[in-house]
């Protein structure tokens, strides 16, 4: 059975971890006291209202990691429920510091958080525990997933957990990877959603590349034809787990690379486009996150259908709203 392995998100860049899936974060480091979240204004998510957030009731978001800080992430989510899958029990404490800070990215548009814990501190999954994970989210009310794990192997118990979700309508968002300077494999479970030779079209859900300040592809980010779209994750802002800051003493905030940091931030905006228009079908949803992204329609295995704009997905969520029946 094929395992799953996380690194804190202080840790070197992922490659030096067992065969299987690993997350797809690291390098972080205490964040100086002049920076800026620049993820914020690549994505325009700094150009919609509090008001808008505030008022809207943005769909409940999965993030299935290493647990969280819940207490750190308080301030960041409208509501936060959480359960242990190996534990069963409610306690998902983030001794490992990843889906702390993935958790703190999926929190940018007020969404609710439900933390699926299904790792302890040395960030190993099972596919059992992967699965169980997807399926207790689903069953228990998410609409957006969140999976910031990758590997060059499938199993089927990742494959029937990803059914029952996209059967049930939910929409699946998942890191494309941190590869590509290691022979740019193709990864699951992204390859599960967005097809090899699809070219970003269709799919089951969105795969999710890392871009730069500069708008091209992170160096590190996988690329391919399974690539839906992009969003920041080399070098951005989020929030240090209490219980696995390491050799960052006491700070709060950190900054890291990786698609494990991109792919929240597209299911932030999945949940808030969804809160604007709930009747929306996860396809739908994903759609208009591909159209509203940077590339203007136009697909790059790079980046996919762009670098994510939740401003202009929040603008196309709206106008929907005020069609006429059909």
């Amino acid at each position: 059975m094929a395992s799953l392995a996380a690194c804190a998100a202080w840790c070197a860049t992922p490659g030096a971890h067992p065969a299987g899936h690993v997350a797809v974060g690291g390098s972080a480091t205490p964040v100086p006291a002049a920076a800026t979240a620049w993820q914020a204004t690549t994505t325009k998510i700094d150009q919609l209202p509090a008001s808008l957030l505030a008022g809207t009731s943005a769909a409940e978001v999965a993030v299935v990691d290493t647990g969280a800080d819940v207490g750190a992430l308080a301030a960041t989510a409208r509501t936060i429920t959480t359960y242990d899958v190996l534990t069963h029990s409610r306690t998902v404490t983030d001794t490992n510091g990843h889906g702390t800070f993935v958790a703190s990215l999926a929190a940018e548009t007020d969404a609710p958080l439900m933390i699926v814990k299904a790792a302890g501190k040395n960030g190993a999954f099972t596919a059992t525990a992967e699965a169980a994970a997807v399926r207790y989210a689903v069953d228990h009310g998410a609409r957006v997933l969140n999976l910031s794990f990758a590997g060059t192997t499938t199993s089927p118990l990742e494959r029937s957990a990803i059914r029952y979700a996209i059967r049930r309508g939910a929409l699946v968002v998942a890191a494309a990877g941190n590869a590509y300077l290691g022979g740019n494999p193709v990864e699951y479970p992204a390859a599960l959603l967005q097809p090899v030779g699809s070219d970003g079209r269709g799919g089951a859900g969105l795969v999710v590349g890392a871009s730069s300040r500069d708008g091209t592809r992170a160096a590190f980010s996988s690329s391919g034809s399974w690539i839906s779209l992009a969003a920041p994750g080399d070098g951005v802002v989020g929030i240090l787990s209490t219980a696995a800051r390491g050799p960052l003493g006491s700070a709060t905030l950190g900054i890291g690379s990786g698609t494990s940091y991109a792919a929240p931030q597209v299911a932030a905006a999945a949940a808030l486009v969804w809160g604007i228009d709930p009747a929306l079908t996860a396809a739908q949803v994903a759609q208009v996150l591909k159209e509203t992204a940077s590339g203007g329609g136009t697909w790059t295995p790079d980046l996919g259908y762009g670098v994510l704009d939740i401003a202009a997905a929040v603008a196309k969520a709206q106008a929907l709203t005020q069609l006429p029946a059909a």
